[in-house]
């Protein structure tokens, strides 16, 4: 289970409930899925400062109104899956066609199995989520910056260099798997930073926490 110094450094300056009344939100622009896992007001200022369009999901007849959608997600993967399953959006969600973007959490999510509650997930990533190997060498929950290695060219990662480093706050891991990693990186194990399927992809990492990378990540996701 995630510890409370990691809740509470992904938390800082975190809202979630941002005003409905942004001046960004926009048909057309990002859905944001909300479920009561994410709190998501570090990722709304990010797309506001790049003047990037997005509204909230919260039925599912909002789908219909965004190009593309982003899964946030802090805290506890087994408990995460409970309240976006109370919403009744996860027939809709793994049907979907279009660009979708999971975060953190949000990212696990989209694997088979995580052992953080022995959850069984969305499973649109035939992987696991694992938990870090307890290590007198490597302090868990990894919190900090880590460098990013590219394993797969895709316009999520344009104008990125192999290498950069992106902001990462958790304890569970996705498990590396070739055929999926987008991304790499290694703390106490190499695992995937990054994923890719179809429409479908997800990064550890927190690009709105991830300084000028981040938000050039962010940039190439609304316009996949």
């Amino acid at each position: 289970m995630i510890s409370m110094s990691e809740i509470a450094q992904d938390n800082i300056g975190d809202n979630p409930n941002p005003p409905d009344s942004s001046p960004f939100r926009g048909r057309g622009g990002l859905g944001i899925i909300r479920y009561g896992a994410g709190n998501i007001f570090s990722l709304t200022a990010a797309l506001e400062r790049l003047g990037i369009a997005y509204g909230m999901v919260n039925t599912e007849a909002d789908f219909e109104q965004y190009n593309r959608f982003i899964i946030p997600g802090v805290g506890h993967a087994g408990a995460a899956m409970n309240k976006l399953e109370s919403t009744g959006l996860i027939p809709k969600i793994k049907a979907l066609d279009k660009p979708v973007l999971g975060i953190c959490v949000g990212m696990q999510l989209l694997t088979s199995h995580s052992e953080e509650g022995d959850a069984n997930l969305l499973n649109l990533f035939p992987i696991k989520t694992l938990r870090f190997k307890d290590s007198p060498h490597y302090k868990v929950p990894h919190t900090g910056w880590n460098r990013v290695d590219i394993e797969k060219q895709n316009p999520l990662f344009k104008n990125i260099p192999t290498g950069s480093h992106f902001y990462f706050v958790h304890s569970y891991f996705i498990e590396y798997d070739e055929a999926y990693t987008l991304s790499s990186t290694t703390y106490n194990n190499k695992f995937s930073a990054s994923i890719w399927r179809d429409n479908f992809y997800g990064v550890q990492f927190h690009p709105e926490k991830s300084g000028t990378y981040g938000e050039v990540l962010l940039t190439n996701f609304s316009k996949i």
